[in-house]
């Protein structure tokens, strides 16, 4: 196989795993509201956990293949991005306000995961069983709260994105047959996706001479962060502002949890040196960045967003040419 078919391949990939995860979404959502599930409830399951399905199967699939530097790689990668890309590129086009309310609850929820995530890392790697039950915990216990907000009726940017897809208004399957085959045809898909990229990668890294972990972070990462760049931009577009950065912290917030908990539980989760040097901080100066913007009550405007983009050309520069 040649290099360049497997970069095709990871491409396509990536491409499949996103359309199956929106698939999943969608389906699920729409056969739970047939069965009369509560909107809440739907979003705060099939929604939240859905999302995140391109990361968690990337993340599955890595460790099972025995290239568990893919998956870690891709849980970093992809919360850099997602501040830096997914916040940076659509700044440019329209100013993003960072002062609804519970956007700053939800950042510094962020910026507790991370810590959490990176003090994981410094009490054992590879990342095991024990580990990837504490990152579990911290999902569960963060949609429990989300829970209890939506109880009392408090305004939350999270919870508004991850129960908005319930409402019909991005056009879910109205059919039950339909949407059963939504379910299939997206799971069918994810498993193969996750699959191409996952073996692609490897191929890649051992061609090039580089390590997965490098694939992890660029290639995947950027991939796997580009539905949140899409509705970030829909959503500013929208005038949805608190959905738009409610999308890319509760992103974050998976990432860290769900991913790297149910990919420790699936088997040992290798971190490279580099990445524990280097790549973690850089993740950490992305969501302190972010609470700091939230906290002055600053808007992330154009010229943020070109500091946010060039920042992130920056890091994948010196990653890539290894200059770390």
């Amino acid at each position: 196989m040649t290099i360049a078919l497997s970069f095709f391949l990871l491409i396509i990939g990536i491409l499949i795993l996103v359309v199956a995860g929106d698939w999943v979404v969608r389906g699920a959502a729409a056969l739970a509201r047939h069965w009369g599930v509560p909107v809440l409830i739907v979003g705060l399951t099939i929604v939240a956990f859905g999302t995140s399905a391109p990361e968690l199967v990337v993340g599955i699939q890595a460790v099972l293949e025995d290239a568990s530097e893919l998956a870690s790689g891709n849980i970093v990668g992809s919360n850099i991005a997602n501040v830096f890309l997914a916040l940076g590129a659509p700044a440019l086009v329209m100013a993003i306000p960072t002062n609804m309310p519970g956007v700053a609850r939800n950042a510094f929820v962020c910026l507790v995961a991370t810590s959490i995530f990176i003090l994981l890392i410094f009490l054992g790697n590879p990342l095991v069983m024990w580990q990837g039950a504490i990152l579990l915990a911290g999902i569960f216990i963060f949609l429990l709260w989300m829970f209890r907000l939506a109880k009392i009726g408090a305004e939350d940017p999270v919870l508004a994105d991850i129960t908005e897809i319930s409402q019909d208004k991005d056009g879910p399957p109205a059919s039950v047959w339909v949407s059963a085959l939504f379910v299939i045809a997206g799971s069918v898909g994810l498993i193969a996706g996750g699959k191409m990229i996952v073996d692609n990668a490897v191929d890649i890294a051992e061609f090039f001479g580089i390590s997965e972990t490098i694939i992890g972070l660029t290639i995947v990462a950027i991939g796997t962060s580009l539905p949140e760049v899409a509705t970030v931009v829909v959503a500013a577009w929208r005038g949805h502002s608190g959905v738009a950065i409610g999308n890319v912290i509760g992103s974050n917030v998976f990432n860290l949890f769900a991913v790297g908990g149910a990919s420790a539980l699936a088997g040992p989760v290798a971190v490279e040196d580099k990445t524990v040097m280097f790549d973690i901080w850089v993740m950490l100066a992305a969501a302190a960045a972010l609470l700091f913007f939230v906290l002055s009550r600053q808007p992330i405007g154009r010229r943020t967003g070109l500091v946010f983009l060039v920042s992130y050309g920056i890091y994948l520069g010196v990653r890539v040419l290894g200059i770390t």
